[in-house]
């Protein structure tokens, strides 16, 4: 029988808006996303109760979701949790915005589609976003695994910087809310393109902190100087003995 989060941590929604002004709440707690990189929902439900109140929201991504659906966004939802739904779509206008329709109704709060998908595509998830008010549309610039070599072997033109740019500039002119970019990145973004929009930067670890498979990793305090409005954290929480006290030390890091 499927584990569910709903009846087994603490409720938390008469406290907190989910669908409140991200980019200019100065609650910190909004702007720290715990990615829930497991494979059961008893394991996030044990992750999210451990952290309590110390974070709102948290990332559902592929190998959460393809293991037990969107009923762990459903839980999360109706706890009081933010839910970033991570799953970058990228496929035919149509088809995304579909998608996204089905996102809205789960109550999410932020979720990803592929930037190179092309302007038609981001157009319809943006537009298909519409029907649940404050629900942002990231858009996935370069993945945080990759390198200007990378780029090079699939044909992308430029830097790592000049692509995110170029990305960037189409995805907001195609309505998307923000970007998902490293933070290396970040500062260059806000220069050319301003300030008005969300970046979610991945590949954050505390100073001293294993990489990973991330070739592109900051600290949170990088991150957030960078211009950073969002910052994705896992196993440094999740993996911690204490993650209430690990996520509040990284909210520390971030000027929370």
């Amino acid at each position: 029988m499927p584990v569910t989060l709903s009846n087994r941590i603490p409720d938390i929604a008469s406290r907190h808006d989910s669908r409140g002004d991200d980019l200019h709440d100065r609650d910190p707690r909004r702007r720290l996303i715990v990615a829930l990189d497991v494979s059961t929902a008893a394991a996030a439900q044990k992750i999210v109760a451990a952290v309590g109140d110390s974070a709102l929201t948290y990332k559902v991504g592929m190998q959460l979701y393809t293991a037990e659906g969107p009923q762990v966004v459903r839980d999360l939802v109706t706890s009081g949790r933010r839910v970033f739904l991570d799953l970058k779509y990228h496929d035919i206008p149509n088809t995304v915005g579909s998608a996204v329709s089905e996102a809205a109704k789960l109550g999410v709060s932020m979720l990803t589609v592929h930037a190179s998908g092309s302007a038609k595509m981001l157009r319809a998830a943006a537009d298909a976003a519409q029907a649940r008010p404050g629900l942002m549309v990231l858009a996935v610039t370069v993945l945080t695994s990759m390198d200007g070599s990378d780029l090079e072997t699939i044909g992308m033109q430029g830097t790592v910087a000049e692509s995110v740019v170029r990305l960037a500039r189409i995805a907001l002119a195609s309505g998307c809310q923000g970007i998902v970019t490293s933070a290396r990145e970040a500062s260059k973004v806000r220069t050319e393109l301003g300030h008005e929009f969300a970046i979610l930067t991945p590949g954050v670890r505390p100073a001293g902190g294993s990489v990973g498979d991330q070739k592109r990793v900051v600290t949170p305090a990088e991150a957030i100087a960078a211009g950073a409005s969002h910052i994705v954290v896992g196993r440094p929480i999740t993996d911690a003995a204490d993650p209430a006290s690990a996520a509040r030390a990284i909210l520390g890091q971030m000027g929370g």
